[in-house]
């Protein structure tokens, strides 16, 4: 006797698309239509759908080796790939460590924080997303949704602002103010200096919103963490490896982190994540607390090494930089009524939708849902889901990103 089986219910699809293939910029469905893919996975397609050199890297490795448990063997691609990091990692992060998923990335920087200062508590910022997990989730405050319905939620976690101008009805100056000004409330009324282990965030907030920091909030954390020797935990899951404009997030913001978390755009697809931190901090997590068993996975390393190739050999953070100045110009100057701000940093664009100055996450859907009828696949974010987010992959062209934007217009007109 057999049984149908399905997907969970709960796993609903943002567009109606059943892709047969991808190629670059573009995904591809089973009757032969062509779609612009602005949400490359979620961020992950940095070199695009199946760039021809990470694709022949992978294939190569799967005919000599798929898996080697890290701390049972070692393997060359591995060892490739932490050389290769080497070259663009910022100076002093030295030492890295491999897991999967961006929500073990972030919980092996907790873990690391935590171990190596002594101290208990961390604090992390509102509108962050961090990940799924309990302990990730219970990091997460870009929308109750990741963390409802598992509580009790991990102890030792405080949330401070971050500046998000827009919400608040301030200016960045306001806002950064009143970030910062609140951060040092907290230290006296929840969590005291030498009990908190670190701050974790991200240069931009993805899920929040697609919300740029300043360098002034992030001067500010840097300051407050050298004070009180606390750990600077920048969450570059999203942002790395180019998103941006920059190889990181936080270069544009002139600071210079203890730790960083990667995953997403690092191996073209293939899951793989770490950390890095310099040798002498990731020395002081404790023996058996680093470790399991598809981490530094030897297809996706090899993936890895290749995407990187890719991302210097044809300039892809330069292309990410031009490219997210056209589309932010762009949808800038598409916006409407509708529309009540448009922010990002190099290709992360974010429009965030608004009635009489409210989310108004009905028409922000409504956009998203045409896009994808009219051949461009987005996806929203924002607490309310009331933020229609462009991601494209980092090898768009300037005839690509025009192209959505002709979409994109056409999208607005009607809703």
């Amino acid at each position: 006797m057999t049984h149908q089986t399905q997907l969970s219910p709960l796993l609903k699809q943002a567009t109606p698309v059943l892709v047969d293939h991808g190629e670059g910029s573009y995904l591809y469905d089973t009757d032969g239509r062509r779609f612009l893919d602005f949400t490359a996975g979620i961020g992950v397609t940095s070199t695009g759908h199946c760039h021809p050199h990470v694709v022949a890297a992978a294939q190569a490795q799967v005919g000599s080796l798929i898996h080697g448990q890290y701390t049972t063997v070692m393997h060359k691609p591995m060892l490739a790939l932490t050389e290769k990091l080497g070259t663009v990692l910022p100076e002093g992060l030295d030492s890295v460590f491999y897991a999967n998923s961006g929500s073990e990335a972030v919980e092996a920087s907790l873990r690391l924080a935590r171990q190596a200062t002594g101290r208990p508590n961390v604090i992390v910022f509102h509108g962050g997303f961090h990940g799924r997990t309990v302990a990730t989730a219970t990091m997460t405050t870009s929308g109750t949704r990741f963390s409802a319905g598992i509580s009790p939620l991990m102890g030792g976690v405080h949330v401070a602002p971050f500046p998000t101008a827009y919400r608040y009805g301030w200016s960045e100056e306001e806002a950064t103010d009143f970030a910062l000004q609140e951060l040092d409330y907290i230290f006296a009324t929840l969590t005291s200096p030498a009990e908190t282990a670190a701050f974790i965030v991200e240069p931009v907030l993805g899920e929040g919103g697609y919300i740029p920091g300043n360098t002034r909030f992030f001067a500010g954390l840097r300051e407050r963490a050298d004070e009180h020797g606390i750990l600077l935990v920048m969450d570059e899951i999203q942002t790395g490896f180019g998103r941006t404009g920059k190889y990181f997030g936080h270069q544009h913001f002139d600071v210079v982190p203890d730790v960083i978390t990667m995953a997403k755009g690092l191996a073209s697809g293939f899951p793989i994540s770490g950390i890095a931190a310099s040798r002498e901090l990731m020395a002081k997590a404790w023996p058996g607390s680093q470790g399991g068993t598809y981490g530094g996975n030897a297809v996706a390393c090899a993936a890895a090494v290749a995407t990187l190739e890719v991302i210097e050999n044809e300039n892809l953070v330069g292309n990410a930089a031009e490219r997210g100045t056209q589309l932010l110009q762009g949808a800038r100057a598409a916006a409407t009524s509708a529309v009540g701000d448009v922010r990002g940093l190099g290709l992360l664009v974010g429009s965030e939708f608004t009635t009489d100055g409210k989310p108004d996450t009905a028409r922000a859907s409504a956009a998203q849902k045409l896009a994808a009828e009219k051949g461009l696949l987005l996806l929203t974010c924002g607490a309310h889901m009331n933020v229609v987010r462009m991601i494209p992959p980092l090898v768009v062209t300037a005839e690509q990103v025009e192209d959505a934007l002709a979409i994109w217009r056409e999208v607005l007109a009607a809703v």
